[in-house]
This record gives structure tokens, C-alpha cells and sequence, in this order.
């Protein structure tokens, strides 16, 4: 038995398909990642948009669902090499994203073929915003995979993060080339068209004005902060050990020879390895220097038998060392315990490297007075800028300074409209310091004040226009109650015709026979 032949039109859409998909991949792999070119990411949904309308839903399906999975393996080699991370989570890293765009791109393919290229254009951000907070929420890494980031060095589109989160950075990212397609797409009307282009224009004139009157505004008071960290490379020497006192006598040093004036210093995440009985010998020599140069010190210190990821905060006033326990480790690299509190002293916040991946958390400290955040880090070399970026962004969102000092990493501080005051890379095992004066005195946002409620409008938004596709699609699917009673009329007459043929059959005799 031959196979049924495959239509003209879907052989047609696979060339087309797979240069949509490989453009949009090209496009995604370096318009993302590590190191992404920032313009290159609003283009990047474009080539498989442009052609959702005119191709067969699965070719559609295929060329997004390729362009994102390709585009996503510019992280591969870094989440198996340095973070080791399982193959099945490394795989999901992957795929989550690609299933993503699959249901952005065939909503906006059935609404763009319905003649209604404003739902069209509006369901792209709308379904990736959703999938972007609802992996906030639900997922272990927070808002780490967000498009936003990759717009960290354009100041005005980032401003946007002050009202909505990274989330309205997202929606415009996506939403832009879903507007450009759905003007392409065949079938709209004219008016239609025009609508939806100027709303579109509207609201990028809105976004791009924002974010000039903000980045307009005056910076306020400042205070100078040192950044202190080294390359580690594995150098876990307890500070009972020679090499352990020797990281210590340097880092005093450090500290000591810094310029007059600085008021703040911050050491990188796990700058010290300890045990509770040796903790004094760390917090003891920094206190005392705290006191005597009139410095607020924060020290990453590894606890080893509390299995605890701390910062201690040595105040320029005296008294007692404050600890903070890292709230978020990395999974399958921190065995450490958790904390559940945040620790706020004098407008300043104390976090942790990955603390700041999470957006309520942040917001949770500029809502107790955080007005400039001191955050030891520990990255892994490759991923310097873009574990980075986050901070910078946590800053715009909350209005606050952010000063952080990254072991392996990058030494940067920023302030609260995200221009990056200053930057350094910690690339040997000898201590790197940058001293910047950054403001201190905070900014409020309507972020801080109303937390995700764009990601939540959005999300509600992708619900009603699902339930709304289910309930059309199930009327279609069932035939109508007209139909229905026609079909019965028809089976009901059809029977009563079977029915008269019977008994005119049975009342003639037919022929006599010999007649």
C-alpha cells in the first residue's frame, strides 16, 4: 500500500523553513549567552515570525522550536564544563526556552492568518513574559535565563526595568520583530496594519522618553567603596593553615594601604575558609581594623563544619560582627545550609552572588532601607559579564547602588540607572581592588512598590487567550446544535422513506403468475 503523497505546499516550506530556523538560530547564538551583541537579540525572533503565516503549523513549529534549542547551545560547554551540571538538566536548559517559542510562534501564525496582526504582534511578549516569570517562580535559578540581561549595557531600554521588572525589557524585546512580522504577514487589512504600527511606534516613544527623563536624574550623595577579591582557582586554604594566614596578612594589607576616605570594603565571596572555633581569627584582626580606619568591611568566610555560605559584616562603628547566610546556592555545587533572613544595617544590604538572580529578594531589601547593596561573589571565569549583569539590573529595578566583588569573576559597581561606574576582572591568585564612589543614597521605583505585576498581567493575558483558543477550538471540533438537528431530520425522514418502501412492497403481489 503506497504512503499518501505529501502535499506541494508542505514541501514548498521546508527550505524555508530551515534558512528561517538556521537565521534565527545564527541570530539567538550570538544575540545571547555569555557575551551577547545586544541588537542582534531584537532581530532574532524575526526570520521564523516572518515565516509562521505562511508555512504549515508544524513546518512553524520545526523552525522555532530548531532556531531556539540551536541558539541555546552557546551556554552547552559552560553549564557541562563549568558547572558540571547533569545532562538531563543541561538538556532542559536547552529545550525550555525552544518549547517556549513554539507556543509563541504558532499563537502568533493562527492570529496573524486570521487577518489580526495587533493579537498577533501583542501574543509573542505576552506568552514569552509568562514563560520567562512562571521559570522565576517555579524553577532553581530565578530570573537567571531572562532576555533582559542582554540589554544591561543600553541604558535607556533598561530603564524600563524600574516599572516592570526585566519583564517589560523582555516584552519589548520580543514584541518589536512580532509587531515588524505582523505587518509582513499576508491577509491583514490596511487599517489593521496601520493600527497596529502606530501603537507600536507609541509605545517605543514611551519607552525610549522614560528612559531619558530618568537617566536625567541627579545621582545624589555617594560613598567611596573598595572591591577586593583574587582569582581562587581552588585555593581553599583555612585560615589555620600557613597559606590560609598568609590570604589573610594580605588581605590586611590591602586594606589598610587603601586611599583615604574610602568608607566601605567588600572581599569576595569565600575570600576565608574556617571552622566556628577559628572564625575569631578572621572577624577579630578585621574588627579591629574596621574600628581604626573608620571602614565598614564585608567578608565572604566559608564555614566549614556549620556548613553555612556567609558574609560578615565588620562595622566602622565597632560592635559586633554581623553574619548573613547565602539564601540561594548553586544546585550540585553548594552543600552548604541555606539562610532565611536578609541583613540591612545603616542603608546598606548585604547578599551573596546568586542572592541577587532572584528579583523578590532584592526588592525585599530595598523595601527594609537597602539603598546600596554590598555583595561578595564567587563566578567562574567565562561567565564574568553576565553573572554581572543581573546585579547591574536588580539596581535599576530597586533604585539602589550595587557594589561586587567577584572571586573569579568581575570587581563592579554600579548605580541605580545602571551605568557601571567601575569594572575589573579578578584574574590571578593576587588580590585586585577597584575603588569607586558610588550614589548612596537610593531612588524609589514603582517596581520596588508594585513587585511583578507586569509579569502577572501578561501571564493572565496568556490565559484568557488560551481558554479562549480551547473553547473556539472546541466548538469547532463538535458540530452545532443546528447541524445536529438537521442530521436527526435527515435519519428520521431516511427512515420513514426505508420504512414506506417496506410496506408498499409487502401490499403488491407482483405478477400473478399464468396471467
Amino acid at each position: 500500500m503506497r504512503p499518501p503523497p505529501v502535499p506541494a505546499a508542505a514541501l514548498s516550506a521546508v527550505p524555508a523553513a530551515v534558512l528561517s530556523a538556521a537565521l534565527s538560530a545564527g541570530l539567538l547564538f550570538h544575540g545571547t549567552g555569555l557575551t551577547p551583541v545586544p541588537w542582534l537579540t531584537w532581530l532574532a525572533p524575526l526570520p521564523v515570525l516572518l515565516l509562521a503565516p505562511r508555512a504549515p503549523a508544524p513546518a512553524a513549529a520545526g523552525a522555532a522550536f530548531a532556531a531556539w534549542a540551536a541558539g541555546g547551545l552557546n551556554m552547552w560547554s559552560f553549564h557541562r564544563e563549568q558547572l558540571e551540571t547533569p545532562l538531563p538538566a543541561a538538556v532542559a536548559v536547552v529545550t525550555a526556552p525552544a518549547l517556549l517559542a513554539v507556543a509563541a510562534v504558532l499563537a502568533f501564525r493562527a492570529l496573524a492568518r486570521r487577518g489580526r496582526p495587533g493579537r498577533a504582534a501583542l501574543s509573542v511578549p505576552v506568552i514569552w513574559v509568562s514563560g520567562e516569570y512562571l521559570m522565576s517562580v517555579l524553577g532553581p535559578h530565578g530570573a537567571l535565563w531572562s532576555l533582559a540581561y542582554t540589554q544591561a549595557g543600553v541604558l535607556p531600554v533598561i530603564q524600563l526595568a524600574s516599572l516592570t521588572g526585566v519583564w517589560g525589557v523582555t516584552f519589548a524585546l520580543t514584541g518589536v520583530p512580532a509587531a515588524a512580522a505582523a505587518l509582513c504577514a499576508p491577509g491583514a487589512a490596511r487599517r489593521a496594519r496601520l493600527g497596529t504600527a502606530l501603537v507600536a511606534l507609541l509605545l517605543l516613544a514611551a519607552a525610549a522618553g522614560y528612559g531619558a527623563v530618568r537617566l536625567a536624574e541627579p545621582p545624589g550623595p555617594r560613598r567611596t567603596v573598595a572591591l577586593l577579591a583574587a582569582g581562587q582557582r581552588g585555593d581553599w586554604a583555612p585560615v589555620d593553615t600557613p597559606r590560609g594566614r598568609r590570604k589573610l596578612a594580605d588581605v590586611l594589607a590591602r586594606l589598610r594601604a587603601l586611599p583615604p576616605g574610602t568608607e566601605t570594603a567588600v572581599l569576595a565571596e569565600g575570600a576565608f575558609v574556617t571552622d566556628t572555633a577559628n572564625l575569631a581569627r578572621i572577624t577579630g584582626p578585621l574588627a579591629e581594623l574596621a574600628r581604626d580606619r573608620r571602614l565598614d568591611i564585608v567578608a565572604g568566610v566559608i564555614v566549614t563544619d556549620a556548613a553555612r555560605n556567609t558574609a560578615v559584616l565588620l562595622p566602622a562603628s565597632g560592635g559586633g560582627p554581623r553574619v548573613y547566610h547565602k539564601r540561594h546556592m548553586v544546585p550540585g555545587v553548594e552543600p552548604y545550609r541555606p539562610g532565611d533572613r536578609i541583613l540591612v544595617a545603616g542603608g546598606s544590604g548585604v547578599a551573596i552572588c546568586r542572592d541577587l538572580d532572584f528579583p523578590g529578594l532584592a526588592r525585599e531589601y530595598r523595601r527594609s532601607g537597602a539603598r546600596i547593596m554590598l555583595v561578595p561573589a564567587w563566578d567562574f571565569d567565562r561567565d564574568a559579564w553576565h553573572h554581572s549583569r543581573p546585579a547591574v539590573v536588580r539596581g535599576v529595578e530597586n533604585g539602589f547602588s550595587v557594589a561586587r566583588s567577584a572571586a573569579n569573576g568581575d570587581l563592579t559597581a554600579s548605580d541605580p540607572y545602571g551605568r557601571v561606574l567601575a569594572e575589573r576582572g579578578a584574574g590571578s591568585r593576587a588580590l585586585t581592588t577597584v575603588v569607586a564612589a558610588v550614589p548612596a543614597g537610593g531612588t524609589g521605583t514603582l517596581y520596588t512598590r508594585w513587585g511583578d505585576w507586569f509579569a502577572r498581567l501578561c501571564l493572565a493575558a496568556a490565559a484568557v487567550a488560551g481558554g479562549s483558543a480551547a473553547v473556539r477550538l472546541a466548538r469547532a471540533a463538535r458540530p452545532s446544535r443546528a447541524s445536529r438537528k438537521t442530521e436527526r431530520r435527515s435519519d428520521l425522514l431516511s427512515t420513514d422513506r426505508e420504512r414506506a418502501a417496506m410496506i408498499g412492497a409487502q401490499a403488491d403481489p407482483g405478477p400473478v403468475e399464468g396471467s
